[in-house]
């Protein structure tokens, strides 16, 4: 039998900043040619796996160590991070931190330069390379000119021209349009045969990473290694579910029909699920049985109207193009679409960062281009995917009041505005703490505070679940229905297809500066062609009802949001 390439035993570990051990009693082996998932939550220890396999601890990040990390036969920890990225490729989350040359040729090059490897050989590893991940039409680009995917297809060529024997892909997914995302796990799995490298993911996002075959998937929770088996095994018990993991849409739609998850259902894919005609028409009938909860939701009366707007960086382009929609009061809306389709771009206009070339934006009727950023600022709050982007003050309550100091009201009446929002985002019994304290879910809860605390009209918010586990993608999601129910209407910007099905009724669809459709979410996720144009991902919820011979995938996809909402009041 093969030796592991990467080999953690009895490994333990403790941050110098910390009170605690991050890590606790790590056995876990690693072998040449397997691709393994590492799931878990927020905090559960799998960023710090990473960062032991490719050096940065102990060499970035000092502490306590037990035990030991063997990577390719040798001591992780006695080995240089320039010696270990010989061995160990890793593809950041963030890829822009990730990019050194001007163009896309002198990034991929740039290890090679490291190594004083010849001109020729340089360019022809370079190009050989660019065409295994298909970016060799290119390379003469500046990184910052591609899309989301591409820059992580750069990034993988950067760690590939050493012919390293082990990929680590940290978050691959997170900022990816659905499309994009599928594209990087089938690039992934490429790879992977071709070269024959031991392939470790760290991902929230599991049904999308089991897009291509998985042969393990460790699950970890505070710092220790709660399961490590494989993929069918794992999917086939509540491992998953019962410690904060999103399983797969279409187990889970199986599950609710009470047909049981078992190996012979092969239920790895969607694709995969060996169902029998009983359990077919189990689905159905449940379906059937089902349709009772769906009920309809009234719209209220016109908020916020785009009229023709029109809009361009450069006068060459435009990248938005005669846009039109209505949302009304009450109401919660997806915009979707692939990176750069215009979705950024609206929210900057709808705000007054930037002003249309043509048509124009009402609230309530009333036409805003007049309006400063400070007087839209008033109605329209916009809260951006990072909070660490928007948090000026170091305590938590000196950040929500913030908005309120250049306004007539009285330190009284800032006070109490400020305790009724601090209450309302769950935030009251941290008042008085510091920013610092917090955790990443409840940082976002912080910066919605600080807009709401306007009482905005509109809420606007960019990815506001992006790189959150389960449990916290659940706490902020169930916080902003909240939010609706009591009357904010809230538009956000998303690539989660999920989230756009589960919590939003209806979605605005976006494709390289155009509406392409404005309807219900069901609808878009049951097209394939307006799946196709607009670089989206049909939910494993279309496959399953085809498979079972429901005729229509849209009602089916309704039907399962209307039972799981009801499952988790």
């Amino acid at each position: 039998m093969a030796s592991p390439i990467i080999s953690f035993q009895d490994y333990g570990f403790q941050y110098t900043a910390q009170a605690e051990p991050t890590l606790h009693h790590i056995n876990l082996d690693i072998y040449p040619g397997e691709k393994v998932l590492i799931a878990g939550a927020s905090g559960s220890g799998k960023s710090t796996i990473a960062s032991c396999i490719n050096g940065l601890i102990p060499h970035a990040y000092p502490g306590t160590r037990t035990g030991r990390v063997l990577v390719d036969g040798r001591d992780a920890a006695r080995s240089s991070i320039f010696a270990l990225s010989h061995t160990v490729g890793t593809v950041l989350q963030d890829t822009d931190g990730q990019f050194i040359g001007l163009t896309v040729a002198e990034d991929i090059a740039f290890a090679l330069e490291n190594d004083c490897v010849e001109q020729a050989e340089m360019k022809e590893t370079v190009a050989r390379v660019a065409q295994l991940v298909d970016v060799g039409d290119h390379l003469d680009h500046a990184p910052h000119e591609l899309s989301g995917g591409q820059k992580q297809r750069v990034s993988l060529a950067g760690v590939m021209v050493d012919d390293v024997k082990v990929l680590l892909f940290d978050e691959p997914l997170a900022n990816l349009d659905p499309a994009a995302g599928r594209t990087a796990i089938e690039l992934i799995d490429r790879i992977q045969q071709q070269t024959g490298a031991a392939v470790l993911i760290i991902e929230h996002r599991l049904e999308d990473v089991l897009w291509r075959h998985v042969d393990r998937i460790v699950l970890m929770e505070e710092g220790r290694i709660l399961a490590d088996l494989p993929t069918k095994e794992l999917l086939c018990s509540d491992l998953l579910t019962d410690h904060g993991i999103r399983e797969p849409l279409y187990l889970t739609a199986l599950r609710y029909a009470g047909i049981p998850v078992t190996p012979e259902l092969e239920p790895q894919h969607v694709e995969s699920l060996r169902l029998s005609e009983p359990q077919k028409r189990q689905l159905r009938e449940w379906m059937q049985a089902a349709e009772s909860r769906l009920t309809e939701r009234k719209t209220g009366e016109p908020l916020l109207q785009a009229e023709g707007l029109t809009f361009g960086y450069t006068p060459e382009r435009n990248n938005l193009e005669d846009i039109s929609f209505t949302i009304h009061k009450g109401e919660m809306v997806s915009i979707v679409g692939r990176n750069g389709a215009g979705k950024s771009t609206l929210a900057k206009l709808i705000c007054g960062f930037e002003q249309p070339s043509a048509g124009r934006i009402l609230l309530g009727g009333r036409d805003l281009s007049g309006d400063t950023i400070k007087e839209r600022a008033a109605h329209i709050g916009y809260v951006m995917q990072n909070p660490n982007q928007m948090i000026s003050k170091p305590m938590i309550w000196d950040e929500v009041e913030l908005a309120l100091l250049a306004t007539d009201m009285t330190p009284e009446q800032r006070r109490e505005r400020v305790e009724e929002t601090l209450r309302i985002c769950g935030l009251y019994p941290f008042r008085k703490w510091p920013v610092s304290a917090l955790s990443f879910g409840q940082k976002k809860r912080v910066t919605i505070a600080s807009i709401l605390v306007r009482r905005p009209q509109l809420l606007i918010l960019d990815e506001p679940t992006a790189g959150q586990d389960y449990h916290h993608y659940t706490e902020i999601m169930e916080f902003l229905r909240e939010l609706n129910r009591q009357g904010y209407t809230i538009l956000m910007i998303t690539h989660d297809m999920h989230l756009m099905l589960e919590y939003t009724d209806r979605a605005i669809v976006f494709c390289e500066g155009k509406l392409l459709a404005d309807t219900t979410s069901a609808y878009v996720l049951t097209q394939p062609e307006l799946v196709k144009r607009a670089s989206l991902k049909e939910t494993s919820l279309y496959t399953l009802s085809l498979a079972c011979g429901i005729q229509d995938p849209q009602r089916f996809a309704e039907v399962f949001i209307a039972w799981e909402r009801e499952e988790m009041r």
